[in-house]
């Protein structure tokens, strides 16, 4: 029994550089186009697509196999995608061109597949061949800086509709040579297209990483770039127990970094805003507000709520042009100060710390939640956002990795378990202290003071 009429797989598995395989003959687009062509024909709520491994056939692929008829598609072209859903989807009729008929050839290749892969395996283990996984996890940082190098010359800007690379350099003031290597190493990545010379944008580098468009993220990635160098020093890090770049920030790093937690805290605040609910909030305190991307979406979901912002002085200039942007000067404001010992007011009816706790020690984050407490209306509720990590502290990965994050850029900063930050709401006093999951890498921990 099957919930759909017909099932199709799509071999999506890939092998090491210069191994045959169906990705690299073209599969994902095959996928893709099979996607858009089901929808534009209305067949997407009756055929179901998956992605599957090896099917044997690498030397013919893209493989496709449709059911319940079983039929094996090979050597398939984005070009023949209209004509297997339309003939063979839509109208029942085998498109025999591309369809295997020889089973005992397929059999017979399959197999030799399986046996040249198991003896491949085999030799490489005997030979104590680092296994590609880690292979290409140790050398992740080599695509990354790539583009985090792309970004920082705004290279995709300067590509545009087209252009060789020696354009590209004089646009971006740099080495033309030097330029072209870095053109090639983006087209391998599939962030550019190459042909006859010419250099292009993909869809997806046009829309994000390109300036002039909508949803053009290089100002929030910048602060990715401004990481790495942080990251840089993780081995001194490690020795020394806490971050060893002592310069100061700047204002273009202020300026990345708050763009991209407007951007992240965008994407999230309707489903922090869905969880948290509004019911008895009228006036909100946002610590390390930001850009107020939070605050803006709890007063956009509550006409009455009067929201507060507390940050730095360099932060809160920023956050007043996103809160006049919004256009909700009259009801969100910011006001500069240190949340660890200015005074923060009182009898708020929510506290918001999106992004805090994972900045300040155990010890800290113990202080500050007594003073939020304190500043909290009778059975007002604290909401802390973070990367809350299992008990083992060993998952989920992001947050695990985002402690080395911490590590190389905080003194003391960490990301925590749930049960730590249970231990610290309770022992500053909150009850019904509870965990809310929603969507993204990051939860939500709440506490309400007594009446």
């Amino acid at each position: 029994m099957e919930p759909f009429r017909q099932h199709i797989f799509v071999c999506t598995q890939g092998k090491a550089e210069g191994v045959t395989c169906c990705p690299g003959n073209g599969s994902l687009r095959v996928l893709q186009a099979l996607e858009q062509e089901l929808t534009a024909q209305g067949l997407d709520d009756e055929v179901q697509v998956t992605t599957c491994g090896c099917l044997g056939l690498c030397d013919d692929g893209p493989v496709l196999i449709t059911y319940p008829e079983g039929v094996w598609y090979h050597k398939v072209r984005e070009e023949d995608v209209p004509e297997v859903v339309n003939s063979h989807l839509r109208l029942g009729k085998i498109v025999s061109r591309i369809a295997s008929n020889d089973l005992s050839a397929m059999n017979a290749q399959a197999k030799d597949h399986r046996d040249r892969y198991r003896a491949m395996v085999r030799a490489r283990d005997e030979a104590g061949t680092l296994p590609d996984d880690l292979n290409e996890m140790i050398r992740g940082f080599m695509p990354s800086r790539a583009v985090l190098t792309a970004l920082e010359l705004d290279v995709f800007t300067a590509v545009g509709a087209g252009a060789t690379a020696e354009t590209v350099a004089d646009q971006i003031q740099c080495d033309s040579r030097a330029t072209e290597m870095l053109l090639n190493a983006l087209a391998s990545l599939k962030l550019l297209d190459k042909k006859d010379g010419m250099f292009f944008c993909t869809p997806v580098s046009a829309r994000f990483f390109a300036d002039g468009t909508r949803d053009n993220a290089r100002p929030a990635l910048m602060h990715t770039a401004n990481l790495w160098h942080r990251w840089s020093t993780l081995t001194e890090c490690v020795q020394a127990g806490t971050s060893v770049k002592k310069d100061g920030r700047d204002q273009n790093s202020v300026t990345a970094f708050i763009a991209a937690m407007d951007r992240n805290a965008r994407e999230r605040a309707a489903a922090v805003v869905n969880a948290v609910g509004v019911a008895g909030v009228r006036r909100m305190l946002d610590l390390g507000g930001g850009s107020g991307a939070y605050s803006i979406a709890f007063a956009r979901a509550l006409p009455e709520l009067q929201s507060e912002i507390l940050d730095q002085g360099d932060v809160v200039a920023l956050a007043q042009k996103f809160i006049r942007n919004a256009g909700l000067s009259d009801r969100v404001t910011a006001r500069i100060g240190d949340m660890r010992q200015d005074p923060l007011g009182e009898n708020y009816d929510l506290i918001l710390l999106s992004a805090i706790c994972h900045m300040f020690s155990p010890d800290e984050n113990r202080k500050l939640l007594r003073r939020v407490y304190n500043a909290l209306a009778p059975k007002g509720r604290v909401v802390a956002q973070d990367f809350i990590l299992e008990p083992s502290k060993t998952a989920p990965r992001f947050a695990a990795l985002f402690s080395l994050n911490m590590l190389v850029g905080t003194l003391a900063g960490s990301s925590y378990s749930e049960p730590e930050f249970t231990g610290w709401l309770q022992g500053a006093g909150f009850s019904d202290v509870r965990r809310l999951r929603v969507p993204g890498p990051a939860g939500l921990m709440v506490g309400v003071r007594a009446e």
